[in-house]
């Protein structure tokens, strides 16, 4: 998602996010860059999906509470990223997770309700986008550059998920962060 401050411009597109942080965070970001350097996104794993929200003057704040509600049934959980690979379908370059898939799966499962209920385009498929929108033509030679990239990095592939931030879009397609929700109870790492 991309970060931004501003509320101006927003739209009715809603996402919930786990951002990355440190070294990990700056190589999915730089090798992003090298790709669209336009972009201001900030590596994250998506637990919900672009959504609109039902259309009244609370609908972000209602589903704001609703979410920090849910979110309590879930413990702070390890991911652990695996390789870079592609969609076929759409030709998303990203990371796979090798753990914490099952943890992202119930909680999108869980959560995929109420004020934030939608029906996706495609089934949930946790993972961290690396880079998107490329040529037909030029999506091999990403793939093979990230997947170099990624081989070179010697720190650590993992992330503790213990909170999660509600964003909206705008016209610019600039993520707005609008709240910070955390999971329930904290455990001791």
């Amino acid at each position: 998602m991309q970060g931004s401050d501003g509320r101006a411009g927003c739209i009715n597109s809603f996402a919930l996010v786990s951002y990355l942080s440190g070294p990990l965070a700056e190589l999915l970001d730089e090798i992003r860059h090298d790709f669209a350097p336009e972009s201001r996104a900030k590596a994250h794993l998506t637990v919900l999906p672009p959504r609109p929200l039902l259309p009244s003057s609370e609908a972000a704040a209602d589903a704001m509470e609703e979410l920090r509600m849910r979110l309590q049934e879930f413990e702070p959980f390890r991911v652990e990223l695996g390789d870079i690979e592609v969609f076929p379908g759409t030709q998303v370059i990203y990371v796979s997770i090798n753990t914490g898939l099952r943890e992202l799966e119930c909680m999108h499962a869980a959560l995929n309700a109420g004020r934030v209920a939608f029906k996706e385009p495609y089934p949930y498929h946790p993972h961290v986008t690396v880079v998107q929108e490329l040529a037909p033509e030029d999506v091999l030679n990403a793939a093979q550059f990230a997947r170099w990239r990624w081989s070179e990095f010697k720190h650590p592939r993992s992330v503790w998920v213990e909170q999660l931030t509600f964003v909206q879009n705008t016209l610019e397609n600039c993520w707005t962060d609008l709240a910070v929700l955390n999971l329930g109870s904290h455990v001791v790492r």
